[in-house]
């Protein structure tokens, strides 16, 4: 089985063999109380076994749903928040066109709910008016403000385009299996639902409906996603030294010598929003009493001519870890000119991505020489499979971090905190004394 891959050979003159070694029953241990369900969060342990446990039966609902709802519409609106889209939209962005000419479709799929911006949503409006769209609203409550504020909005626009029936049949819900206000009005309204497992959390869930129907509206393989997955986690689940207990321990103990903020870092702009999804899997996973490795992402070359210094040259605090992906899918030269102003002659007759690689490989020597642990995940080839693979890879490592770091890496109860102020300065009904207090504040 070709297979990503895991190099710390980088990090060896910041930590120790010994320091590494010393680390590894600690994880062992941590991974031994995933599997059996004995740490804390066990109760959102259900992505630990989701690519083998989903039914042939599933995907293929999920595919023909898909398939339905291209037949009727040109444009698909993925409404979510968090978890409920960086999934879908990091597969979906690794795999689209980067220009979203989506030639093997002609379906587009763009997002809304996980942001209150009053001109985005006026464009959003604007740019559907004389678009055949269907809504896939994703929410396990139906009331989290962001993306029920874009449902209300793109819902009333929906019907009053092609009529309440129609309507009905372009909107797919994923939800609660039997509670919530979303839960409730598809029943009413008889929408397609899906149902959000009630122990898989939101930043786990790109493996189930939540993730795979808007991937399988773009065109892309969820079948090949998901085999991805279960191959590394056959991989790793048994093995006491795999990459993912590998990961897990080199940034426990660079973060264990003062490494408090991890840069994951792309030299292929389609992994942006991998890198997203990855920065909200590590950050509400391990942010926790006054812990954690603050997860941060940039997007190389682009960034070193921005960021670049700071990385360089700034408060050695950071560790970084690359995903580099071997072979791209297109081949493009570099021509030749006569006049040679830019003298880049000398690439002459060189692709692209050789560049890139170089770039990529001076760069990992230039951090790791000024004082930056480097370390390095490689993907043979940006596929559905190899994006299954990573997407286990990374939420099996999480799983096993969080633990060793003593927190739950299954909970997020300090995202609570801005809603209840929002809510209070809003005048919500139930919030009075709380909107007098934070009033007195301002």
């Amino acid at each position: 089985m070709d297979s990503i891959k895991f190099d710390y050979s980088k990090i060896c003159n910041f930590v120790t063999k010994e320091e590494m070694i010393a680390l590894y029953p600690e994880a062992r241990q941590a991974l031994k109380s995933l599997k059996e369900g004995t740490g804390k969060g066990s109760d959102f342990l259900g992505w630990l076994n989701l690519p083998v446990e989903i039914t042939s039966e599933q995907l293929a609902d999920i595919e023909k749903t898909a398939a339905e709802l291209r037949a009727r519409t040109q444009v698909m609106v993925v409404i979510g928040i968090g978890g409920s889209y960086l999934g879908a939209r990091a597969v979906i962005e690794a795999l689209a066109d980067s220009f979203h000419n989506y030639e093997n479709t002609g379906m587009k799929v763009i997002f809304a709910g996980h942001n209150i911006g009053e001109d985005y949503y006026h464009e959003l409006i604007h740019y559907l008016q004389n678009k055949e769209f269907g809504i896939c609203v994703i929410s396990k409550s139906g009331t989290t403000t962001e993306p029920a504020i874009a449902f209300r909005l793109l819902k009333e626009l929906l019907e009053a385009k092609v009529g309440k029936e129609e309507a009905g049949k372009r909107i797919v819900a994923i939800t609660d299996a039997s509670k919530g206000a979303l839960r409730t009005l598809a029943d009413q309204e008889g929408y397609k639902t899906f149902v959000i497992p009630d122990n898989v959390g939101g930043r786990f869930s790109v493996l189930t409906p939540v993730g795979l129907l808007p991937i399988a509206i773009a065109g892309f393989d969820i079948k090949e996603l998901v085999q991805g997955a279960i191959e590394m986690r056959k991989a790793c689940i048994d093995d006491e030294k795999s990459i993912a207990l590998e990961y897990a321990v080199a940034r426990t103990a660079l973060y264990r010598k003062g490494y408090a903020v991890e840069l994951l870092a792309n030299f292929n702009p389609k992994l942006h929003y991998i890198t997203e999804w990855w920065k909200q899997l590590y950050g509400e996973s391990e942010g926790k009493a006054n812990k954690g490795i603050f997860p941060a992402g940039v997007d190389f070359t682009t960034d070193l001519h921005s960021m670049g210094q700071y990385i360089q040259q700034g408060v050695r605090m950071l560790m970084e870890t690359v995903i580099s992906v071997g072979k791209p899918h297109y081949q493009v030269q570099i021509p030749s000119d006569a006049a040679n102003l830019d003298k880049l002659n000398f690439l002459a007759g060189k692709r692209v991505d050789e560049v890139n690689k170089m770039a990529e490989l001076g760069t990992q020597i230039a951090h790791v020489d000024g004082g930056v642990p480097n370390m390095k995940v490689c993907m043979p080839a940006l596929t559905a499979q190899y994006i299954g693979q990573l997407f286990y890879f990374f939420e099996l490592a999480c799983g096993i971090s969080g633990s060793m770091l003593g927190v739950n890496p299954f909970d997020q109860p300090g995202v609570e905190a801005y809603k209840n102020n929002m809510f209070a300065l809003l005048d919500k009904p139930g919030y009075e004394e709380a909107s007098k207090a934070i009033k007195a504040k301002i």
